[in-house]
């Protein structure tokens, strides 16, 4: 230790992690006492012992829902090609695995109805921060456009990306409808980003006014969706944007809320201007179909000034999982799911209603919706979790009282007549 600290020419360990914030310190790592093999892993064993599963204490909340994943899912991503693959983005990558990315890309083309895909980012957060330089990039400008109920870790990502670039990012408040407001003005504008369906899981079928709204102001329109919602519904490309984002939980677990994919799409004009990787069809020597990485911008594979990211890879066998499902189901069997999503959630918010819950926005919905509780929703929650479950996500900075609940074909009418039954005798 003492070598250490006289080689680096400091006195103590607090001056060598003197450039981290006070508060990020943790003061030393309380660890315990060896354990031998076998006790590590009774140790482990009941520390997983204590984890729920969506059956034993189900949950409402948004976001990370439970979705049925067919086996034949698991069967072909273990498959040692793809399961020990590593993340291919040099030149020697398979042809069976760059065919399985160009596959993904093609799917999520024909859903967001753009013309590019990339192999995906992180997550939706990571994706649209990456859109939001794309659009600076693009245009020059430096305002983003975003709305005011957004979640906030993407909120939080976004300000990360735009601080080096020094763009400004503007929240927009939402009507009494729920709706991002369309009615601002103003230059400079690099990139518009609404989220379809919305915060409040509202569906923006104002069409003709978001495509308007790209000639007034000269700016991008960056469109963050639901993959599974655009199975029933008009995709991105209808009201014209010019980046699609979003979150490709299709396929894959829950994991405790990772890992993911993000999706990231856009119009062919802009494919330059993209971040991450793209793979392309080709013909080899011989004549034969064979794949290639086209695009890999980020900066260790070009010069840094040409780049158009830095951003290293995406979790792969998140995109094969995502084919693999929607391969699986095919467009009919997706348009199954979600219509069954919709009518679960369609089904639940009705029997709240019927017992007292308010839904303060008149507005069509997919899978998540908003109501207001007789109590605030921390403490619903709290007294829920005593009987086994979970209720929705509490949002008062944006309603008051209010819950975003979640519900997909996993949430079963008992299961929601249970829940429904729970929340009354636990506001009485």
């Amino acid at each position: 230790m003492e070598d250490m600290l006289t080689y680096l020419g400091i006195e103590s360990i607090d001056e060598l992690f003197e450039d981290i914030p006070e508060k990020m310190r943790t003061g030393g790592l309380a660890l315990p006492d060896a354990m031998e093999e076998r006790e590590v892993e009774e140790r482990i064993r009941a520390l997983l012992a204590e984890n729920k599963s969506f059956f034993e204490m189900p949950s409402f909340l948004p976001i990370l829902k439970p979705h049925y994943i067919p086996p034949a899912v698991d069967e072909i991503v273990a498959r040692q090609e793809f399961y020990t693959s590593y993340t291919p983005y040099q030149a020697e990558a398979s042809q069976g695995m760059l065919q399985a990315l160009f596959e993904y890309q093609s799917v999520v083309a024909e859903l967001t109805g753009m013309e590019v895909a990339n192999v995906s980012m992180y997550d939706s957060a990571t994706a649209l921060g990456e859109a939001a330089l794309m659009a600076h990039r693009i245009t020059g400008r430096k305002k983003i456009l975003v709305p005011r109920a957004m979640f906030w870790h993407k909120r939080s990502v976004l300000e990360n990306y735009a601080r080096g670039a020094a763009l400004e990012i503007i929240e927009i408040d939402h009507g009494e409808d729920g709706l991002m407001k369309l009615n601002f003005s103003g230059d400079d504008i690099a990139a518009i980003y609404i989220e379809n369906p919305n915060f409040f899981g509202i569906i923006d079928r104002r069409y003709d006014e978001l495509s308007k709204i790209k000639e007034r102001t000269g700016a991008l329109l960056i469109a963050g969706i639901d993959p599974l919602h655009l199975a029933l519904f008009h995709p991105p490309s209808h009201y014209h944007a010019d980046i699609v984002i979003g979150e490709g939980y299709l396929g894959n677990p829950m994991n405790f809320g990772g890992p993911l994919l993000g999706i990231f799409a856009s119009k062919k004009q802009y494919l330059r201007q993209m971040p991450g990787r793209i793979i392309g069809a080709t013909v080899d020597r011989e004549g034969k179909r064979a794949f290639c990485m086209t695009l890999q911008t980020r900066e260790q594979h070009i010069r840094r000034g040409k780049a158009t990211s830095n951003i290293c890879s995406n979790q792969a066998l998140c995109c094969i999982s995502f084919l693999a499902y929607v391969a699986l189901l095919g467009s009919g069997g997706l348009r199954g799911v979600a219509l069954q999503n919709m009518e679960n959630a369609h089904y639940m918010a009705e029997r709240l209603k019927e017992v007292g819950f308010e839904m303060p926005f008149d507005a069509p919905f997919f899978n998540e919706f908003v109501v207001t509780c007789p109590l605030e929703g921390k403490e619903l929650n709290k007294r829920l979790l005593a009987r086994g479950m979970y209720g929705g996500l509490p949002i008062d900075r944006y309603v008051a009282k209010g819950m975003l609940f979640g519900v997909t074909e996993m949430h079963t009418r008992e299961l929601m007549d249970e829940a429904v039954e729970t929340m009354v005798e636990v506001v009485a």
